[in-house]
């Protein structure tokens, strides 16, 4: 995570696009590319979204490398971990919904 981190700052660095990448716009840039991965999935049925071709696997992953990316970026403005951040929700919804084993 660090490296993808060091990476996109001298990415956006290099470009100057430092200026145009306050919270608010990382945060509109990730709710689009997250509106493209949908839009992949849109008129597909449940079954069909689990088996696509390659062509549309390699849409799909390029789709969230966008995701990934401004997600990163939008942490990073706060100097968050997006997989720290994961593990610290994952364990507030144990709580939060335990397993419910009956007796």
């Amino acid at each position: 995570m660090k490296k993808l981190q060091t990476n996109l700052t001298q990415f956006v660095k290099e470009r100057n696009w430092q200026q145009f990448h306050s919270p608010k716009n990382l945060i509109m840039a990730l709710s689009v590319e997250v509106a493209e991965l949908m839009e992949i999935f849109q008129w597909m049925e449940g079954p069909e979204s689990r088996m696509v071709d390659a062509a549309t696997r390699e849409h799909i992953e390029q789709e969230i490398g966008d995701v990934m990316i401004y997600l990163t970026m939008l942490a990073s403005k706060f100097d968050l971990d997006p997989i720290k951040a994961a593990h610290k929700k994952m364990a507030l919804n144990e709580k939060k919904y335990p397993i419910n084993n009956p007796s």
